[in-house]
Formats: C-alpha cells, sequence, structure tokens
C-alpha cells in the first residue's frame, strides 16, 4: 500500500468519521463521550475554533484517520500545539497515524512557527504510546486517575515534541 493520501476534512466527510469515533475500541482511548451527534461533527469540521486544523487521512478515498491540530491562541505559548489523533481500528498498523503524525509535525516546523506539540494518551494504550514516539515524541510527565473510562479512572502521559534546533 502506498500512503494515505492526507487533506483538510470537510463537511462530506462527517458520516465517516462518526463510523470511526462511535466504536467503543475508538472512545475508549480517548477524552471524548460516546455516540457523537452527527451536529457536534458538522461544527467542529464547518466551524473550527481559532488555530484549530482538522486533516483526514483516505485510502481508497475511504476515511480512515483524523487528526486535530490546535495552535495555542495564548501569545505566550504561540509556540505550542495540542494533537488529537484516530485511526480506524480495521486500518491500524498500516501507516496511518504515522503519516497524520508526520503531516501534523511538517504543519507545525514549516508553516506555522510551532516548535512544540503536546498531546495526553492514557498510559496503557501502548500502541500509541510506541506510534508516538516513533515519530519523536517524550513522555514529560503521568497524571494519576486523568480520566473515566467505562468506570474505571485511568491514568495519562503527558508527551512532546520539540522541534529540533
Amino acid at each position: 500500500m502506498n500512503g494515505p493520501e492526507i487533506r483538510q476534512a470537510e463537511p462530506t466527510d462527517v458520516a465517516a468519521l462518526l463510523g470511526i469515533y462511535r466504536q467503543p475500541e475508538v472512545y475508549e482511548n480517548l477524552l471524548q463521550l460516546p455516540h457523537p451527534s452527527t451536529a457536534y461533527w458538522l461544527e467542529r469540521i464547518t466551524h473550527p475554533q481559532p488555530g484549530q486544523r482538522h486533516l483526514v487521512a483516505l485510502v481508497d478515498n475511504q476515511v480512515v484517520g483524523h487528526m486535530g491540530l490546535t495552535v495555542n491562541p495564548n501569545p505566550r505559548r504561540s509556540h505550542v500545539a495540542t494533537l488529537g489523533l484516530c485511526v480506524d481500528p480495521g486500518f491500524r498498523q498500516q501507516g496511518i497515524g504515522r503519516a497524520l503524525m508526520q503531516e501534523a509535525v511538517g504543519l507545525c516546523d514549516n508553516w506555522l512557527r510551532v516548535t512544540r506539540i503536546e498531546l495526553t494518551v492514557f498510559a496503557d494504550n501502548q500502541p500509541a504510546i510506541r506510534a508516538y514516539q516513533r515519530v519523536g515524541f517524550e513522555q514529560e510527565g503521568r497524571a494519576k486517575n486523568f480520566g473515566l473510562r467505562n468506570g474505571i479512572y485511568v491514568d495519562a502521559l503527558f508527551m512532546a515534541r520539540n522541534k529540533p534546533a
């Protein structure tokens, strides 16, 4: 397989995004609630917050991944962006997440004047942690009982990638 096509998310992608984000193996590893509404995703894609970008990964014209990147609006932290990432479980281990992360890094390094990318990941999500490490993210901290998942509080790791000098 060649790499996925990466492009800006469009309103026509909302149904596919819902199909991904409504899967238990997806929302269990995110801080979003189960069963997101169409209106919620349509609003996110058509009216992003300032500094926010939504990109999708496509394989054979099918949306199989999503990446949200938000540049911090605080002037003292305008060099920082927050990354959120999701890949359809049926397309994991195929380079989709890596392609989305590499696109985020390229945008930050070359276009957005962002030198630091931050993310939060559940501490037991080892596949995601390894994927983030492969593109230069390092663990910077751990939060105990950070998020509720299936009635149990789960720790999270704070990770960041700083642009090499």
